[in-house]
Order: C-alpha cells, then sequence, then structure tokens
C-alpha cells in the first residue's frame, strides 16, 4: 500500500474519505486512540519513485498491461534464469577477465519501469576482482555499474530503455558481504565496518545482536550499503524536545555516518584502477559520501552508537485539515508530533480525509498499553496486499484511472483494520526491529522526492503549503475527469548533515547530498522530505508531477525554505517522461547544492573531484554523464 522508503514517501478531502473510515472498519472493536504520544494507540507506511506514463493517455493499453501488472505482482528483484557465456547472443565482452565468472541476467527496478533484458553481470569475489573488472572496462570501452537490490527508482545505474550494450553489471551481494563491528575507544565512537553489498537487514541485525543501531534508516531491509550511501538515504528523526542525540547518531542521512571509504579509482602516476581509502578528514572523501553512482565503493566504515528501545504509534484518525494546519494552529499538527516525539511519517492516501500517522519515540522501558515485538516487519497487511486493492489497481492500469477516490478509501480502510486485528497499532522494541517495516512484497508504485530545506520553527509551514497546494491540484485534475494520482502522499522529517554529529576529524558534510547544510542559512536545521506516489502508467502523472516540481521550487525558492530533489526517487518532469528536463538536469538540480556553498566545496568541486578518480568515466551512466558532466 505504499512503496519503500529508504532509504532507501495528500490528497483531497471528499470522494471515498467517509467509507475509509465507516465501512472499511465496520463491526471492528477500536482501541482509544489518544491525542498524543505517550498515551496509547498508534501506525505508518513506506516509498516509491520513477518515470510514468505520458501527460495524455497514448500510452495508456501498453503501460496497463506491462506496468500495471508489475504494480501489484509482489516481486522484488528476481534474478532471472541465466544464460551460459558458451551460449550466450551477443557474444560475451571481449578479453573479459578469465578468473571472474561472466553470465546473463535480466536487472529490473524497483516499479519495473526499467528493464534491461539479459544483461552482462558478473559476481566478484573480492574488492581486488572489482580493479580488475575497472582496468578491463577502460581498455576495452565498458561501463561498470554496481548492482545491488535494484530498489530503486532512477537510472543513476542504466538508463531507460537500454539495451545494455557495454555495460557490465557488477553484483555485489554475492560475496561483498563482510561486516566487522568495533566498539568505541576513548571519544571514538563504535564503528563498522561494511563491504557494500551487505544488506541494511543483516547489517542492523548484526549490530543489534552487538548492542548498536542507529537513529534513522529506510523503511526496507532489501537494501545494500553501497545503494544507501550512494543516494544519501534516509528515515525519519529529529531530536524530540529534550532529547540528547546518541553518539555515535546522525540525525541526517547515512552518508554522514561514514568515517572511511575504499574505493576504486584512477592512479595518475601508475594509468591503472586501484584501492584507495579515503578518511572523512580527507577533502576529497567529501565527493564519494554521496556520490550516485558516480563511484564505486568496495568497503565503508560507519560509526554507530548504542542501541535504542523504541515505541511506534499508529494513528488513522487525524483529519488532514488539522494535521496539516496553518502553521500556530492548535490540535494534532505534525509540528506537534515532531516536537514530542522527533520522529513522525505521514501517509495521506488520495481522496481520504484522515491519514496514516505513525509516530516512533523513545522509550527504555515498555509502556503498558504497547505490544512487545522482537523481529521487524510488523505490518503484514501493508505487505501482502488483500484483493480490494489489488483488483483496484489491475482495474485502474487497465484504463480505469477514475478509481483512484475507491482505491485511497480501501487502502485506509486497510490500515485501520489491520492495525486492529494485528495489534500493531502500539509496538515497542529495539530499533531495528521497528524501523525495518516495508518487504518487497508491498505494491510496486512509482513517486516523485523533494527534501525542503528549513527551520524546525517552519516545519508546520513547510507541509501546510504543500499539502493545500496537492489538495486542490488533486481535485483540479478531478473535477476535469482526470486522475494521475492514485497512491499516497508520504512526509518525514530529518535532520541534516551536521558535522557536529561527525566522532572523527571530518573535512565536512557529503557535497552532493540533499542534506547538506547551509552555511548562508544557519537557522535551516531540518527537512522535510515530501513524495507521491502512483502506479506507474497512470494517465496524466508525468504532466502532474512536472506541475508539482515546478510549484516546489517556485514555493520554497529561499526565503524560508529550499528545494532539492531526491536522488532515487523521480525529478526532471516533462509532460512525458521524468528525468528528462534539460533545464532540471543541467541548472536547476545543480544550483540547488551550489546556492549558500563556499567556493571550492560544492557541487563542481564533487564533479571534479569525481572526474578526477575516474576521468574515463567507467563509474557512468547516461544520466550521470548529463548531471554530472
Amino acid at each position: 500500500m505504499g512503496r519503500r522508503r529508504d532509504d532507501r514517501g495528500g490528497a483531497g478531502s471528499g470522494g471515498g474519505s467517509e467509507d475509509a473510515d465507516g465501512a472499511g472498519l465496520a463491526g471492528l472493536a477500536r482501541p482509544a486512540w489518544p491525542a498524543r504520544p505517550g498515551a496509547g494507540g498508534g501506525v505508518a507506511i513506506p516509498d516509491g519513485g520513477a518515470m510514468a506514463a505520458e501527460g495524455g493517455g497514448t500510452r495508456r493499453t501498453v503501460l496497463a498491461g506491462a506496468l500495471g501488472a508489475a504494480a501489484v505482482t509482489a516481486v522484488g528483484w528476481t534474478p532471472v534464469a541465466r544464460v551460459a557465456v558458451a551460449h550466450a547472443d551477443p557474444p560475451a565482452p571481449p578479453n573479459f577477465p578469465a578468473s571472474i565468472p561472466l553470465y546473463r541476467q535480466t536487472f529490473q527496478n524497483w516499479s519495473r519501469e526499467i528493464n534491461v533484458t539479459g544483461v552482462w553481470t558478473c559476481a566478484p569475489a573480492t574488492p581486488a576482482d572489482v580493479v580488475t573488472l575497472a582496468n578491463w572496462a577502460r581498455a576495452n570501452n565498458y561501463k561498470i555499474r554496481p548492482r545491488g537490490m535494484a530498489h530503486g527508482w532512477s537510472p543513476l545505474s542504466v538508463a531507460v530503455g537500454s539495451s545494455g550494450n557495454n555495460v557490465i553489471f557488477v553484483d555485489t551481494t554475492q560475496h561483498l558481504t563482510a561486516v566487522t563491528i568495533t566498539g568505541p575507544s576513548g571519544s571514538t565512537p563504535a564503528t563498522v565496518r561494511a563491504q557494500t553489498g551487505v544488506t541494511m537487514d543483516s547489517l542492523l541485525t548484526q549490530l543489534q545482536a552487538a548492542g548498536y543501531g542507529l537513529t534513522a534508516t529506510p523503511a526496507p531491509g532489501d537494501l545494500t550499503v553501497g545503494g544507501v550511501l550512494a543516494i544519501d538515504a534516509h528515515g525519519t528523526a529529529v531530536p524530540a524536545s529534550g532529547e540528547t542525540r546518541v553518539p555515535g547518531t546522525t540525525y541526517g542521512s547515512l552518508s554522514n555516518l561514514i568515517t572511511s571509504l575504499t574505493a576504486v579509482v584512477w592512479d595518475s602516476a601508475t594509468s591503472q584502477y586501484v584501492l584507495r581509502t579515503f578518511s572523512r578528514s580527507d577533502a576529497a572523501s567529501k565527493a564519494f559520501l554521496a556520490h550516485l553512482g558516480r563511484a564505486f565503493l568496495t568497503e565503508v566504515t560507519l560509526q554507530v552508537g548504542a542501541n535504542q528501545r523504541l515505541r511506534c504509534q499508529s494513528w488513522f484518525n487525524v483529519p488532514w485539515t488539522e494535521l496539516f494546519a496553518t502553521q500556530g494552529s492548535s490540535g494534532r499538527t505534525f509540528a506537534s508530533y515532531v516536537n514530542s516525539a522527533g520522529r513522525v511519517e505521514a501517509i495521506w492516501f488520495p481522496f481520504t480525509d484522515t491519514p496514516w500517522l505513525k509516530v516512533w519515540s523513545r522509550s527504555p522501558n515498555k509502556p503498558l498499553l504497547s505490544r512487545q515485538v522482537s523481529s521487524p516487519y510488523n505490518y503484514s497487511f501493508s505487505d501482502s496486499l488483500p484483493s480490494s486493492i489489488t483488483d483496484l489497481v489491475g482495474q485502474i492500469s487497465a484504463g480505469h484511472p477514475e478509481l483512484a477516490p475507491t482505491l485511497g478509501g480501501t487502502q485506509i480502510a486497510v490500515v485501520g483494520a489491520g492495525l486492529i486485528t494485528t495489534s500493531t497499532w502500539d509496538i515497542w522494541g529495539w530499533s531495528k526491529d521497528l524501523l525495518l517495516y516495508v518487504r518487497p512484497t508491498t505494491l510496486r508504485v512509482t513517486a516523485n522526492g523533494y527534501a525542503i530545506l528549513t527551520s524546525r520553527s517552519n516545519i508546520q509551514r513547510v507541509i501546510n503549503e504543500f499539502c493545500t497546494y496537492y489538495n486542490n491540484k488533486l481535485n483540479t485534475y478531478r473535477n476535469n475527469g482526470q486522475y494521475p494520482m492514485n497512491g499516497p502522499v508520504e512526509i518525514r522529517v530529518t535532520g541534516l548533515d551536521a558535522a557536529g554529529d561527525v566522532g572523527v576529524p571530518s573535512a565536512g558534510s557529503p557535497q552532493l547530498s540533499a542534506l547538506r547544510p547551509r552555511p548562508d542559512h544557519p537557522e535551516w536545521d531540518v527537512a522535510v522530505w515530501l513524495d507521491i506516489l502512483t502506479v506507474p502508467g497512470t494517465p496524466y502523472a508525468n504532466q502532474f508531477y512536472r506541475e508539482v516540481e515546478a510549484w516546489v521550487f517556485s514555493n520554497y525558492s529561499g526565503s524560508y525554505a529550499s528545494a532539492r530533489v531526491e536522488w532515487s526517487k523521480g525529478w526532471g518532469y516533462t509532460n512525458s517522461a521524468a528525468w528528462a528536463d534539460s533545464t532540471a538536469i543541467g541548472t536547476t538540480v545543480p544550483n540547488s547544492l551550489r546556492t549558500g556553498q563556499p567556493g571550492g566545496d560544492n557541487f563542481d568541486t564533487a564533479v571534479a573531484t569525481l572526474n578526477t578518480y575516474d576521468p574515463n568515466r567507467v563509474f557512468s551512466s547516461p544520466l550521470l554523464d548529463a548531471l554530472l558532466p
């Protein structure tokens, strides 16, 4: 019923909302929902995002079958049968290193909008093998693309519609998965050294067993460490009122936890690619901390903190007009939950009145009304979707987008019923078991994504302005008989990549991170993350996304807030495609990481650094060639 998130997250009042709160929950006993965190009750959901359909509806028939079915089918990246090299067509890449097994395998991204059949793939056994591959690729005019779990949307690895020619995918998940945990020493925090193919699920499990954890993390566990660090993945967390940061943790992106990294880089002295380790104090490291796939990291060391017990409470009875009310309003506003708990997510299904509100809070001891859990993925009703939802998605994909209000109402009804029947409206346990909650079987959707930098005092203003605009826009389209959005809006809030969170000498924050602080606005200390989800192929979706994106950058233009894109999601929209607007790719997005940054330490500095260490562009793709020329 959502995507998920990272990473790797409004709609209108009116049609479907009464059904969601009434008929959908008929006959079910409802717990006593508290007015604030800390009294009982509680809920949440996941992420999505990539290129949707063309503006009109001319591709409806084709996309309904291909992409709509993908949204309903509950599968993650599933390896397609391998083809032996001796029987492969086309022939194997020339002079490929004999010591590294090579095979062909279909690559699909999360929403299945990128589908490359039979792309050449290998699984290096060691970091040294990756060096061998890089030198081979340079000599034979090939690109090397790291491949993890493919749980992403944007074509940072390979272009939409690519044939996979002159590309080798390097599967890091089979062998590059070693993990070593080291305890704190003096003022230096505990660390975990991890190869980049290990999944977040595995990493967090091993950390928890050793007594460590993270403040926030993307909701899916089927993400590789390398993948989340490449795109500055995040969760949702800022300090609650009176909360002290756990040493070794950050409220910013996971990239801000890196204390050192090992990358495959060009060595001009030997004219070869080699392994090189960069400490966080090395100025060049700032370009690698969130490199967007323009580099290949084989290993990272992350600082970690003492594990924390969390309580997660869910609500689905707070009207959006109250939750997203104007700044300064009383009542159960989003900002009030941020202040009291620090960790909040709202999932607002289209054409419904009450979002799914999820609130996490630190809780060393189990509250009386909470149910203790000892494993992650506790919201089974959002992972294994009932036919009431999948049937509607299928009908929408088959050419009935007008069913979007019915789908929205059905989704929030399933949430309400599911929270009650599974007793998950108020759960308590270790951080991993509450922060991981999206399985690969959840609904496949596409999404856009933006981070709005602002001050904590303006969180409610950012959200109110966006939700008011979105609600009006959605209803304008509906009045024209158009339903481009059929998935939820997801809203989260994080801190920025603050230098003070780093427990070792540091040269600064990740230069390409959406959470990089603005020195010219030291009062901006948070980011509000805004995502809108819809089934791939929905008519008018790209046009809608284009209009939303233009509004986002126009409204949050720097007076009290500023916008950046979420790298893993959709952005750069035209009426027919995402990542296709040349002005966004060449000007708007780069400028968002230039403005307010000092000369010699900004977007252009990162581009120059990455080019220095890969002058042959072995680690690149068409989108990266345009974005990071």
